[in-house]
C-alpha cells in the first residue's frame, strides 16, 4: 500500500524527470485504490511525448516506473497520460470494437484488427467480453500480435477469450 509520503516522492520525482527533459507541463499526480498512481500531463507539445501510435508515451511510462521503483519500496502501478491521449484512444477503441463486432455479425466474416500494443488489445477484449455473438482472440507473437473478431457459431457459444 502506498503511503502519503510515497505519493509526494512520486510527484517530486516526476516533476524533476520532466524538468530535466526540458518539458514544460502541468503535472497532476493522483491515486486510485491502494496501488495505482495516475500521472496526468498537460503540455503545449504533446506529440513529442506521445510519439507514433503512443509508443513514446508507453516507453516513458515504463522508464518512469523503473526510476520510481528504486525509491518507492511498496508495489504500485503507473498510468501516465499526456493531454488525455490514452482516454481519447480508449474511447476510439471501444467504439471501433463495437463497430467491427456488428460488421462481423452481419457479414459472418472474421475481421482482423491492426497490430496494437497489449493495453489496447485489452480494451477491445473487455469491450466485447459481454457479447455472445462474436468471439475475440489475440493471435500472433509480439510485437505483431493482433486481434481477430469472428462470428460465434451456435455450437461455439463459450464466450470471449481474454488473451492479451
Amino acid at each position: 500500500m502506498l503511503q502519503p509520503t510515497d505519493i509526494e516522492t512520486i510527484k517530486e520525482m516526476v516533476e524533476e524527470f520532466f524538468r530535466k527533459m526540458t518539458v514544460a507541463a502541468q503535472i497532476e499526480v493522483s491515486t486510485q485504490g491502494e496501488q495505482t498512481v495516475f500521472i496526468r500531463l498537460k503540455t503545449d507539445e504533446p506529440q513529442i511525448l506521445i510519439g507514433e501510435n503512443g509508443q513514446t508515451l508507453i516507453e516513458t511510462q515504463q522508464l518512469l516506473k523503473t526510476i520510481l521503483r528504486k525509491k518507492i519500496p511498496n508495489p504500485f502501478f503507473i498510468d501516465l497520460d499526456i493531454n488525455d491521449y490514452k482516454k481519447g484512444k480508449g474511447d476510439y477503441l471501444r467504439k471501433m470494437a463495437q463497430t467491427v463486432a456488428n460488421e462481423v455479425v452481419v457479414t459472418k466474416q472474421e475481421k482482423w484488427l491492426p497490430i496494437m500494443p497489449a493495453y489496447e488489445r485489452r480494451i477491445i477484449h473487455i469491450e466485447l467480453a459481454g457479447r455472445t455473438d462474436v468471439i475475440v482472440e489475440s493471435r500472433g507473437e509480439e510485437p505483431t500480435r493482433r486481434i481477430v473478431v469472428r462470428p460465434s457459431l451456435p455450437e461455439q457459444e463459450t464466450g470471449n477469450q481474454l488473451k492479451t
